[in-house]
């Protein structure tokens, strides 16, 4: 198992003082839906934090082939198709990581490599900011071209929510299984 860092709080993921999410409460809409935006984006990546590639990449729970790399990669292509593809309306734009190819190889193609796992956050460092700068600019009834029909920026957010907040949920159970750490 992997040490876990000395907390003065030991049955939180991390001390208060020194969680990079924010605790202010929010007012409207637009606010509310990206704080939570914003929290669970953050939450993803503190659930990944000081673990080795090999960690990373390792499927915890079998026979799933859900690992924390992957979900990483899963969802730096999330963002990459909700703001660069629908909302930008470049679907023509090659979805990452072969997806069109292969759904799961965001899952499938993780490797435990330190390249593998700089790729990936860098990925979705990118498409996180890409997405916000472009929500930035834009009213929350704007539309997008979803190969459905127009989507609404609020539905789209609303989406990417959800999308987190289920996926840090498995977060939580891989991190739990890989070295017994839960929390926040």
């Amino acid at each position: 198992m992997t040490e876990q860092p000395e907390r003065k709080e030991p049955d939180m993921w991390v001390d208060p003082e020194d969680d990079p999410r924010s605790q202010e409460v929010t007012r409207g809409e637009r606010d509310t839906v990206l704080g939570y935006l914003d929290a669970y984006r953050k939450t993803l990546v503190m659930k990944c934090e000081g673990l080795t590639p090999e960690q990373l990449a390792t499927a915890s729970v079998p026979p799933s082939n859900l690992t924390l790399l992957g979900l990483v990669r899963h969802m730096a292509a999330v963002e990459q198709s909700w703001f660069r593809r629908v909302m930008d309306r470049h679907l023509e734009l090659p979805r990452l990581y072969g997806k069109a190819q292969d759904r799961d190889a965001d899952f499938t193609q993780v490797e435990p490599t330190q390249e593998c796992v700089d790729e990936a956050f860098a990925s979705l460092a990118r498409e996180v900011s890409y997405a916000e700068d472009w929500v930035a600019a834009h009213d929350l009834d704007d539309l997008g071209e979803h190969p459905d029909g127009e989507i609404e920026l609020r539905d789209v957010l609303v989406h990417m929510v959800e999308e987190y907040a289920r996926h840090c949920g498995h977060a939580d159970l891989l991190r739990e299984c890989l070295d017994g750490r839960t929390g926040q």
